[in-house]
């Protein structure tokens, strides 16, 4: 009696580029910036560099309200957020070009000044969703003729960590920027603070 073949369902990842996506260039960042400006996509441009100086995951981006980015009616320099994750607080500058890019969007975005940052346009009363998210960024890429399937929000979460690293080789202060806690004590041991992070952030142009 033969064997009858085995008929086995493709992999999950078949056809699919997997493994950490790639961070954005200083020149890719700039493109994007004069694509979504020429455009007039506020709410685009003030996500999009929201996202490059806070270094949130995406889950965390989404939720952010209006008041923690503003405080008396004026754009933070600095804030600081509850990661959903981990449930620790990171803390992030936001530079002249987000807080002018965030002020823009601010004189647009429709709903209450203490709700959601980037209310859901087809669902009322909801922030925009994660998925929302990476199809925004795949748009952005796109705008600037990258493959969408090589980036993704991780790979924008890590874009200006990436940078200082390149110019600095300071890994503890990205990891710090990240929020990862683990290495908190190590980063104590070694004289890196948070301060120390942030200046070392918002020193790095984009």
């Amino acid at each position: 009696m033969e064997a009858q073949p085995i008929h086995q369902h493709p992999a999950w990842n078949t056809g699919r580029i997997i493994g950490p996506k790639r961070p954005l260039k200083p020149r890719h960042i700039w493109a994007i910036r004069t694509r979504l400006h020429h455009d007039c996509r506020v709410r685009d441009l003030a996500m999009f560099n929201l996202a490059i100086d806070s270094k949130l995951r995406g889950c965390d981006l989404v939720r952010l309200r209006v008041g923690d980015v503003v405080l008396g009616g004026t754009i933070r320099l600095r804030t600081s957020i509850i990661q959903q994750k981990t449930g620790r607080p990171v803390p992030f500058e936001l530079t002249d070009p987000t807080r002018e890019a965030l002020t823009a969007w601010l004189k647009k975005r429709p709903g209450e000044n203490g709700g959601w940052l980037f209310p859901n346009r087809s669902r009322p009363g909801d922030h925009v969703t994660t998925r929302q998210y990476g199809r925004l960024l795949d748009d952005w890429v796109s705008l600037i003729g990258l493959d969408p399937a090589l980036y993704g929000t991780h790979g924008l979460r890590r874009t200006k960590v990436a940078l200082i690293y390149k110019r600095t080789g300071n890994h503890r202060a990205g990891q710090l920027l990240l929020g990862h806690s683990k290495l908190e004590s190590r980063v104590r041991y070694f004289g890196i603070e948070v301060d120390d992070a942030l200046l070392l952030s918002e020193q790095t142009d984009l």
